[in-house]
């Protein structure tokens, strides 16, 4: 993962609006949801460096929110892989978008 360039994530995070994504999402010790299927309808990337926060809204009527996020990539199957990693490389946010299912 490198470290999120803005415009670059953000155009990331907006090739999913208006299709239907799968949503791997956590934020250790608090949350964990995997392939939550929804359709994109709204998708934004705010903030600055080093930290950033996306939202996605969904289905028309929800949001989805994390905050702290600092590295990105997409990977060869094309799912963006978001994440917030503190200053000793843990990983404590994850937004994870893709057209298929993420394994289980």
């Amino acid at each position: 993962m490198i470290k999120i360039n803005k415009p670059q994530a953000e155009a990331e995070l907006r090739r999913f609006v208006g299709t239907e994504a799968y949503v791997h999402s956590e934020a250790t010790s608090f949350v964990f949801v995997r392939n939550f299927k929804v359709k994109v309808t709204h998708a934004y990337l705010a903030g600055e460096a080093p930290s950033f926060r996306a939202a996605l809204r969904f289905d028309g009527h929800g949001w989805l929110r994390m905050e702290a996020l600092t590295h990105f990539e997409t990977d060869e199957y094309g799912r963006l892989l978001l994440a917030g990693y503190d200053d000793r490389g843990r990983m404590h946010t994850a937004l994870h978008l893709g057209k298929e299912p993420f394994p289980e």
